[in-house]
Order: C-alpha cells, then sequence, then structure tokens
C-alpha cells in the first residue's frame, strides 16, 4: 500500500500559478499510474489529471486541459501538477491519488467515474478573484 503527503497549495490571484507535489512512500511508486482529483466544499470529488506509471502517457479533464500539467519523478518519488492561469473555479481541495493497473484500465475508470485506490489527505488551492 502506497502512502502518499500533498503540499504545495496555498492563496494565489486569478490568474496565477502554483505547483503541487505529492510524495509518494510506503511501496513501489515505480508501477502505479498517479492522479490528481480535486473537491470543492459542497461538491463531489472530481478528476483533474492523471499520469502513467513511466510518466509518457497523460489525461486531463476537459476544464484543466492547457493550463494544467502533470508531470512525476520516479528517482523522488514524486508526482507534480503545475497549474497555470488559475481561475476562481479552481478553488478546492486537492487529493494525489494512486492507482495500480494497465494504463487502458485506469483511464477508463476514471472516464466511469471511478476513484484511485489510495489517496492524501490533501492540500487546499485557493484563488481569489
Amino acid at each position: 500500500q502506497v502512502q502518499l503527503v500533498e503540499s504545495g497549495g496555498g492563496l494565489v490571484q486569478d490568474g496565477g500559478s502554483l505547483r503541487l507535489s505529492c510524495a509518494a512512500s510506503g511501496r513501489t511508486f515505480n508501477g502505479y499510474a498517479m492522479g490528481w482529483f480535486r473537491q470543492a466544499p459542497g461538491k463531489e470529488r472530481e478528476f483533474v489529471a492523471a499520469i502513467d506509471w513511466g510518466g509518457s502517457r497523460t489525461y486531463y479533464a476537459e476544464p484543466v486541459k492547457g493550463r494544467f500539467t502533470i508531470f512525476r519523478d520516479n528517482a523522488k518519488n514524486t508526482v507534480y501538477l503545475q497549474m497555470n492561469s488559475l481561475k476562481p473555479e479552481d478553488t478546492a481541495l486537492y487529493f494525489c491519488g494512486a492507482e495500480i493497473g494497465v494504463w487502458g484500465t485506469v483511464v477508463a475508470s476514471i472516464r466511469h467515474g471511478q476513484g484511485f485506490g489510495s489517496w492524501g489527505r490533501g492540500t487546499q488551492v485557493t484563488v481569489s478573484s
């Protein structure tokens, strides 16, 4: 079982940038697809971005395409989410998730609204207008 700890959240103005980090431990990081999800108050958790274990394939939710970039450094057991052109609607608690499995299956699960197997506790991102 992999353990995840998010960091990097904060308060930023409309149009600003933040980089979130997710450090993994407890189990082999390599072999897990990683992803970012977010949850705003009163709303359900929604998918943001995912990346395969090798870092060669990515998948993004439509609202963040062109603004957010997910990447990972397996040597550091860390996955990142670079967020640019932030908008107030991006305000949420951002969670890092890990899921083992073939990439195609992971993507299919995301498209079907399924979550990942392991989660961090989240880091807050607040975008002011």
